[in-house]
């Protein structure tokens, strides 16, 4: 059997990996574009290890990314993001990752994709991002040295063990995402009744990537635990995907419960929140609860995710200014100016802001911010079967 060879460039965004394409070197075709994505990341895997290929067999570690040259004048690249399930030979294209956001800006300079790049030997280069799986855009400001990108820096946040240069990302006008508006059912809060769980009041809001917040008390839990706790319940998993199920119907993503699991495991996001207290992050590390405003637990491809999602961070960002929210109610009064949300996660803390308004007795958020990090980490040829 001979094998393709297809340039690639793996990559680490913030806190999560993906193997990262020019568009133009996979075929056009949809079905066999993915047979090749899936292929390349060793799914669908029965051992759920991905060892023979790309995958690191978590959610974080199981993704792709398409770039081209971007035909929008407000635009310079198109990114594509697909999210590659483990087990079961699917990619589902209706979400982005907010993490790997932060390497696209690197990989499309390193890729000539950017004109204004060339001029930039040493400063901040403004890549103009067209997210093509939520149409939205987003802006990343990418530091240069010696007409190269920057990774290395003094940088760090939780979930990351070395330190890089920073990458500021401006989420523009995230409201709205995933085809649904920013609060699909017109509600602040909503009574999801689901069958085997009961009733649960959840905000369901779109932005970023769509999402369903639960407050942790109403599932039986603190917002301290950690992934193990977490993922080797099965019940627990059970129920939070029984909610975020409920919740896809809701905001109409999807026809039943059941098409929600099956066709789009990645959107929407489900996470709980709870109100600060000190706990043991995954690195051993004791986060005080004056260290932040709100507990974050989110989910990922059905499990406990080791921080928080760059999208699912986009969400809480936009609930945490909104009144009425289920998270609203627990950071009232906490948040610092310019609304900047501190939120403690299984690894540590993170931050993240919002700027919301009233305009015509609805709400619009004009962006969300926050900084990441990104490394090449290879590049070089993706060898994949010719019959996958």
């Amino acid at each position: 059997m001979t094998q393709r060879r297809i340039h690639a460039v793996y990559m680490r965004g913030g806190t999560s990996k993906g193997v990262f394409f020019l568009a133009g070197d996979l075929p056009g075709d949809r079905d066999s574009r993915d047979r090749i994505l899936l292929r390349v990341i060793g799914s669908p895997d029965p051992y759920g290890k991905q060892i023979d290929g790309m995958g690191g067999a978590t959610s974080s570690t199981s993704k792709v990314v398409l770039i081209s040259k971007s035909e929008r004048p407000d635009s310079d690249v198109d990114y594509l993001f697909g999210q590659v399930a483990i087990d079961k030979a699917v990619i589902d294209w209706s979400g982005n990752c907010g993490n790997l956001t932060s390497a696209v800006g690197p990989f499309a300079i390193a890729a000539g994709l950017v004109k204004e790049a060339g001029c930039v030997r040493d400063g901040i280069v403004t890549v103009r991002i067209w997210q093509a799986n939520i149409s939205k855009r987003i802006i990343a400001h990418v530091p240069m040295r010696g007409g190269q990108v920057l990774e290395e820096g003094d940088f760090r946040f939780d979930g990351v063990a070395f330190p890089a240069a920073e990458i500021a990302i401006e989420y523009l006008d995230p409201g709205g995402s995933g085809g649904a508006p920013l609060l699909p059912t017109g509600k602040t809060v909503d009574d999801l009744d689901i069958p085997g769980v009961g009733r649960i009041r959840a905000t369901l809001l779109s932005a970023g990537n769509p999402t369903v917040l639960v407050h942790a008390g109403d599932l039986g839990l603190t917002g301290t635990e950690l992934q193990a706790e977490v993922n080797g319940d099965p019940e627990l998993l059970s129920h939070c995907e029984a909610i975020r199920a409920a919740g896809a119907v809701a905001m109409g993503l999807a026809a039943d419960a059941a098409e929600a699991t099956r066709s789009r495991p990645a959107t929407p996001k489900i996470a709980f929140v709870a109100p600060p207290q000190s706990y043991t992050a995954s690195s051993g590390r004791v986060v005080d609860a004056g260290e932040a405003d709100v507990l974050v637990r989110i989910l990922s491809m059905g499990k406990l995710h080791h921080a928080v999602t760059g999208t699912g961070a986009v969400a809480l960002a936009v609930a945490a200014v909104l009144p009425g929210t289920v998270l609203h109610g627990i950071v009232e009064g906490r948040l610092a100016p310019g609304g900047r949300l501190r939120m403690g996660h299984p690894s540590g803390v993170m931050e993240v802001g919002a700027q919301a308004r009233m305009e015509n007795g609805a709400w619009t958020v004009d962006k969300v911010v926050m900084s990441r990090s990104a490394r090449r980490l290879m590049e070089g040829w993706i060898f994949v079967p010719e019959q996958p």
